[in-house]
Order: C-alpha cells, then sequence, then structure tokens
C-alpha cells in the first residue's frame, strides 16, 4: 500500500532507544489452559494443551498480594490507531474495530498528521487521502457510534498552503468545529515525530525542538489557542525518552522546559527492520519498554513535572518493514506484555500501531529464523481483506476483519484491564524464567493476565493469592496461543479459547499451553 510503504521510508531512522529499541471469541485450536483448584473440593477444568507439547514438571508459585497498592486502570490504556488513508466506512470495518475492546482511537494517522490540513480533508507533498475520512464522517461514523475516545495529532509540520510550518489557528479551529460536532475534552498532540528528520515540516528550523517549544507555547502558540476553544481539552507534546536518536537529551530537555503541556506522547518499536529476533522481542523488546517510560518519568521529574501522564501514542514491533514476525503469535505475546508493562507503569492511554487499513507486504523479512507461517507482514491488528492491489499478492484471501495475533492480545487484554479497577503486585520466582505474570482487582474479584514464553512446553503454576477478600472463587479462563496460530498455516485464524472453570480458591493450580496469553478472571 502507497501509504504503508512510504511511512516505513520515514520510520526507518526510529529504532534505536535502548540497545536495538525504538523511543519507537471464538473457540477451536484447542491448547486451552488448565486451572484446578488449591483445596480437595476442585472442580472442572478447561481443555488441556496440545498433546504434542510437553509439561514441565515443577511447581512454583507466583505470588499476588490483593492488598497491594499499584496503578489505577484507565479506560483509555486500551487503544488502536485508525488512519485518513482508509477508508473506514468500508462495511464490516466499524464492527471490526470494535471486536479489539479498544476504548480509546487515535486519528488521523502517524507522519501523515504533519502534511494533513482537516477542513479541506487533503494534505501536502502528494499525501493520499482515502474517500469519506474526512473528521466529521470519522466522529459520525466510528467515534461516536463506538463510543470511543479520541487523540487527535495535529498539523506541526506544514500550514494549509504548504508553504510554511504548521499554523497554531489551523489547530484552534479543528478543536472549536470538534465542539459544534459534540465532542470536547479530547487529547490534541501538537505534531507526530517531529524531532525527527523523516517528518514533513517546513518550518524554517526544522525538526528543531527550541522552535517546536516555541510553537506551543505563548498566547498565540498552540496551547494557549486550543485551550481558548475548549477549557477542558488536553494538549499534548511529543518526547524521545532515552533515545540514540538524541543522545544528549536535547529535544527533551528543551521540549518539557519550555513548552506548555497537559501530558507528554511517547512511540516505541523494539526492533530494527532486518534485524528481528523471536527471542529478543519475548524478552528485552518488553523490559526495554518500561525502561525508556522511566527514563520519561525522570525527565519529567527533573523538568519540575513529574505527575504529568504519558501517552504510549505507538508501538509495535519493528520500526519499518514489518515482515512475517509481525503476523505471529511471537508478535501476539509481546503486544500482551506491552500492555501489561503499561498497566504497571501506570500510563493512562496507549494506543497500538494500527488496527486496520495498515497495508500488507510480501517483500520484507521472512526469515525461516523467525517462526510463523505466512510470507508477509503488517503492522495491522486486523486485515483489510488481503490480498488488495496495493499489496500481498499471490497470497491466499484473509477477509476484512480476521483478526491477527497482535489483535487477539489485545481482545484478552481488554477482559484483563478493566477501567476502574488497579493492578496489584505479582511476583514470579527464579524458578520459573518462563513465565510473566500480570494482576489486577475486577470489581469484587481479582484477574490475572500471565505468558508462558516456552515455544514447546507447557508450564504449570501455582498462585498465592495473598490477603484475598474471600476464599472462593468462580473462575473462568481465555487462552491465545501456539496452539490457535498454528492453524494459520491452513489459512485458518482462529480465535481464543473460552472456558468455565467452576469454584477454586485463593492457591489455584493453571496449566499455560507452550508460548501462550492467558487470561484468568476470578469473581
Amino acid at each position: 500500500m502507497r501509504r504503508f510503504v512510504r511511512r516505513s521510508m520515514k520510520l526507518a531512522s526510529l529504532a534505536g532507544v535502548i540497545g536495538i529499541a525504538l523511543a519507537a471469541c471464538g473457540g477451536g485450536g484447542g491448547g486451552g489452559s488448565t486451572v484446578t483448584s488449591g483445596s480437595s473440593s476442585s472442580s472442572s477444568s478447561a481443555s488441556s494443551s496440545s498433546s504434542s507439547s510437553s509439561s514441565s514438571s515443577s511447581l512454583a508459585d507466583i505470588s499476588v498480594d490483593t492488598a497491594g497498592s499499584g496503578a489505577s486502570i484507565g479506560a483509555d490504556v486500551i487503544g488502536t490507531n485508525m488512519t485518513i488513508w482508509y477508508d473506514f466506512t468500508t462495511t464490516g470495518t466499524t464492527a471490526a474495530v470494535k471486536s479489539l475492546g479498544a476504548k480509546l482511537l487515535r486519528w488521523p494517522g502517524g507522519s501523515d498528521s504533519d502534511e494533513y490540513h482537516w477542513q479541506t480533508n487533503t494534505g501536502c507533498n502528494g499525501m493520499y487521502v482515502a474517500p469519506n475520512t474526512s473528521f466529521d464522517n470519522f466522529i459520525s461514523t466510528v467515534v461516536k457510534p463506538g463510543g470511543y475516545d479520541l487523540a487527535v495529532t495535529l498539523n506541526y509540520g506544514s500550514n494549509a498552503a504548504c508553504t510554511g510550518g504548521g499554523d497554531p489557528s489551523e489547530a484552534a479551529a479543528w478543536v472549536a468545529h470538534a465542539k459544534t460536532l459534540g465532542v470536547t475534552g479530547l487529547h490534541w498532540t501538537v505534531g507526530n515525530e517531529v524531532y525527527g528528520g523523516w517528518e514533513y515540516d517546513l518550518h524554517a528550523a526544522k525538526n528543531d525542538p527550541t522552535t517546536y517549544a516555541n510553537a506551543v507555547a505563548g498566547a498565540n502558540g498552540y496551547y494557549a489557542l486550543v485551550k481558548a476553544q475548549d477549557p477542558t481539552a488536553q494538549v499534548g507534546v511529543v518526547v524521545l525518552g532515552a533515545s540514540t536518536l538524541d543522545p544528549s537529551g536535547t529535544w527533551d530537555k528543551t521540549v518539557l522546559a519550555n513548552a506548555n503541556y497537559d501530558y507528554v506522547e511517547l512511540h516505541y518499536y523494539a526492533q530494527n527492520p532486518g534485524n528481528e529476533s523471536d527471542s529478543f522481542l519475548l524478552n528485552q523488546g518488553v523490559s526495554n519498554l518500561t525502561t525508556l517510560i522511566n527514563s520519561v518519568k525522570a525527565e519529567l521529574k527533573a523538568a519540575g513535572k513529574p505527575n504529568t501522564p504519558i501517552y504510549l501514542g505507538e508501538y509495535n514491533s519493528v520500526s519499518s518493514n514489518p515482515g512475517k514476525q509481525s503476523m505471529s503469535i511471537v508478535n501476539g505475546l509481546y503486544a500482551g506484555m506491552a500492555i501489561g508493562e503499561v498497566l504497571n507503569d501506570g500510563l493512562p492511554m496507549s494506543t497500538w500501531w494500527q488496527s486496520i487499513g495498515a497495508g500488507c507486504s510480501t517483500a520484507y523479512n521472512n526469515s525461516s529464523s523467525l517462526y510463523g507461517w505466512q510470507n508477509f507482514g503488517s503492522y495491522g491488528q486486523l486485515a483489510d481483506t488481503w490480498p488488495n492491489p496495493y499489496g500481498c499478492a499471490g497470497i491466499e484471501t484473509i477477509p476484512l476483519g480476521t483478526v491477527m495475533p497482535s489483535g487477539q492480545a489485545m481482545v484478552l487484554a481488554s477482559q484483563f484491564a478493566v477501567a476502574g479497577n488497579q493492578m496489584l503486585p505479582a511476583t514470579v520466582p527464579a524458578s520459573l524464567p518462563n513465565v510473566r505474570a500480570y494482576a489486577a482487582t475486577q470489581g469484587s474479584g481479582y484477574a490475572l493476565m500471565l505468558f508462558n514464553l516456552d515455544q514447546t512446553k507447557a508450564v504449570t503454576v501455582g498462585v498465592q493469592m495473598a490477603n484475598a477478600k474471600a476464599t472462593s472463587f468462580t473462575a473462568t479462563s481465555l487462552t491465545y496461543g501456539k496452539a490457535q496460530y498454528d492453524d494459520s498455516q491452513s489459512n485458518v485464524w482462529t480465535g481464543p479459547v473460552t472456558a468455565s472453570l467452576g469454584t477454586t480458591t485463593t492457591t489455584p493450580t493453571i496449566t499455560l499451553p507452550p508460548w501462550s496469553m492467558v487470561v484468568v478472571q476470578l469473581k
């Protein structure tokens, strides 16, 4: 797809934060989790893991302190991106996006935001805008019917005549127009990745932190003019965190010290194209995200604004040119764990790059060293009918709305992270090196989000729910893993396995299938 390829070219410079990291329900499939009670009154269990896999024999306990105090869970932590180069009025699109469980949408779409002009629904630099994708249509077709919250990226790169830098008055007019549509209190970020030379910027000093900060600040800057139109609007600025793109940290220091802002927006892509590694993505790729977030927290503290919210506006596995890994269970597990890290780190908002219309290509990294059955890649959580005239010629047809592994991860995470609850401390012993665990309250009960990173073996774990307010719970599980993904070898995209697990105590035993994500609800 033209926009897919072009954006990939722009993002190629983004990877390189913290090593190679960027400042960038159905049935079938088998392989469900098994849960048994910790007492003699144990009841039913889910379907067992696939017969071809062996289970580890040792049993160790994950400790969850239900009296502990973790970060609050907001609705907007589960979110995704939509774009102006894909016609979201296409039949089936809105229902498909809704199926992901996202509450927050980001729009109008990455780097194109710095070329896009909302009043004419056109862009500079020959930018393609799909039919029917005006802001008014987006609100009436997608946002309001779906009950979504919305984060908008304002044009910093270009004015309406495409002769100079972005115009704050154009942004203010957009905010005023949103009010006439009954939409207020939105998050408005000034520019996309405007710290990078790949981003369209017609200011005299391009991609310059002082120019950017000055454009945001002042009586005629983005912040003041947006607030004048809607005092409830939240205005954000873009940051990199600890990035090899800016080793001295000049961008963040300058912007955080001189701009006005209500939040900061951060992007993260774990790898560079051509260097994808399944092991890296499942381990360092996840931990590096928290390291990056912590670096931004430190910068905000140094700037005297330690309580400023951090919005993870884009994240995915690779900074450009996604290959087969983007389609595999590996990216699904990464996506789920990334959401877990965002939740533990207390971020109120995050949006995966991207939901649908991301394009599809067979041209990038399809190395046999990467697990997977596809010879193509895409950033999309959902297929938008592949192949299509823009890419993936020759592959078997995948209908619009088919959920990819990264989308299935969001489906499961939305069942774990329920707004109004809070995260709980979960400790995994060293004897379970391939297990990751996240825990949260869920109404009067609890929820667990567990990952087995062993490709070939199931693992059985005990869970100690310390200080629980009840002694028994009704348990259900939702599992998505390698067993379900492997059906895609035959172009069958199997969804998660749901199981009712009966009654369990505060010490359940759970068997996690190989390479799986399991959400357990204890009510």
